[in-house]
């Protein structure tokens, strides 16, 4: 007997309830082995690639692409190629997609049979090209033709821009046709260029001396009897310059990450304390270590062991608030805020108080390059205790981060400056300090708890030869 089997949204995290198909790597019919990629699925943080766990054939395609979809819901139907069409059918026909709430109480809306949305689905273009959701949506609107559409994205992508310039009328440039010379007396030593210049401005080359090699009559020479336009004497009425927006789309990540601050910023009371911190021991023993250990860590990762040890101790600080329910962890799991070409994203160093600074630092080298590269998965951004923001290396001294939930706190790091301070000793001298915000959910983080945090991670940098106890 044939084995038939659904495969369905699949649900990455606690937080996941819907997701996108991207895209299909397999086609009806097509035989898979395990390993193989079945298909993209978009998620609210990331794009991950679906592999195949076993062997098998895809019978029946489901769920076209750029389809947002909840958890469970009917994607495609696996059998053995032999199997009958008219048990598929009716496999289809009979399946439920499971509840998927995520927390008591809250009921998720449960999911139709996707065949029946199928037939009613707007018409979708057929292409094998590699195209986004958002840019096959645009195409079907527009009806743009995918084949004379010039991609830009990764590995071939069609973008949603690459649609949007697909869409709009070929300009062709309008000739004036070539320019009348009238003949040059020899005596004009000029170059090709400053007769074309002089004939178009009508400048009579007699009248120009020539700076250039034996007194020849270059560009420069011509352009200098050009006529600028004239700006307007005083009291001339100002005219301003046309100022129309570039209007430019959010893109999903963007979106995300907006929906995200500000569910954070509007439902999450947020207090902050502040701290100057000395860093020229830091810096002095950062040249020393780096030497020693044979790594070029920078000074955000001795900020993240220095957090992480600092969390080890406060576990108050190491949480996630979920609803009512606070979650304590016993390791430290430090997101570091990353800038990338697709918005900010912040992806995860594990177990950062178990971590020397080498290793912290090849730890956050390679999710810098995996996010710069737009190759992060989900499991790189999943779940998280605590978070740094360090916009220091951009110049700025201070600044307040918003926090990223369902953690509990995030620290915002400033640019390392030069200060002059009085020492124990009386004389006045330069000292490099540093300032540090530290933004605590005041549900579960009391001031009290977050300003014991501070004294002891501001101790760890002032004397940071606790880092590698």
């Amino acid at each position: 007997m044939a084995v038939i089997r659904a495969f369905t949204m699949p649900k990455w995290g606690i937080e996941m309830t819907e997701g996108t198909v991207a895209d299909w790597m397999v086609k009806e019919g097509d035989a898979f082995t395990r390993g193989d990629t079945l298909c993209l699925i978009e998620t609210d943080k990331i794009t991950n690639d679906v592999d195949a766990e076993f062997d098998s054939v895809l019978r029946k395609l489901v769920a076209p692409t750029g389809e947002v979809l909840p958890v469970g819901t009917l994607l495609a139907v696996f059998a053995d190629a032999d199997a009958d069409d008219a048990a598929i059918d009716a496999f289809i026909g009979a399946f439920k997609a499971p509840v998927t709430s995520s927390a008591p109480g809250v009921a998720t809306k449960k999911a139709e049979p996707v065949a029946a949305a199928a037939a009613t689905a707007p018409r979708v273009i057929d292409t094998n090209r590699p195209i986004s959701p958002e840019a096959l949506k645009l195409a079907q609107e527009l009806d743009i033709d995918l084949a004379s559409v010039k991609a830009s994205g990764r590995q071939g992508r069609i973008t949603y821009q690459d649609v949007q310039q697909a869409s709009l009328p070929t300009a062709r440039p309008v000739l004036a046709g070539p320019l009348d010379l009238p003949a040059a007396p020899e005596k004009h030593f000029a170059s090709p260029l400053a007769r074309r210049l002089a004939a178009l401005h009508g400048i009579d080359l007699a009248v120009i001396k020539g700076t250039g090699a034996r007194g020849r009559i270059g560009k420069a020479d011509v352009l200098a009897l050009v006529p600028q336009p004239s700006a307007g004497g005083p009291g001339a009425p100002f005219v301003p310059a046309d100022n129309r927006p570039r209007v430019v789309p959010m893109d999903k990540i963007r979106k995300i990450v907006a929906r995200r601050l500000t569910e954070s910023a509007s439902t999450i009371p947020h207090i902050r304390l502040r701290a100057s911190v000395a860093a020229d021991n830091l810096l002095a023993l950062r040249k020393t270590a780096n030497l020693v250990l044979g790594v070029k860590a920078s000074i955000n990762d001795y900020l993240v062991r220095a957090a992480a040890v600092a969390l080890a101790r406060h576990p108050d600080i190491n949480i996630q608030v979920h609803g009512e329910a606070i979650h304590h962890f016993a390791h430290a799991d430090i997101a570091v805020a990353v800038a990338a070409d697709s918005g900010l994203v912040t992806p995860i160093v594990r177990g950062a108080d178990q971590m020397r600074v080498d290793q912290i630092a090849a730890a956050t080298g390679a999710l810098i390059k995996k996010a710069q590269a737009g190759k992060l998965a989900y499991a790189d951004m999943d779940g998280g205790t605590f978070s740094i923001s360090n916009l220091g290396m951009f110049g700025i001294d201070e600044f307040d981060a918003i926090i990223n939930p369902p953690q509990g706190a995030i620290l915002a790091v400033g640019a390392v400056t030069r200060f002059l301070a009085e020492g124990n000793d009386g004389e006045v001298r330069f000292e490099s300090r540093m300032m540090l915000t530290l933004s605590c959910d005041h549900r579960a983080i009391d001031g009290a708890a977050g300003a014991k945090f501070m004294a002891t991670l501001k101790g760890l940098i002032e004397a940071p030869e606790g880092l590698f106890g």
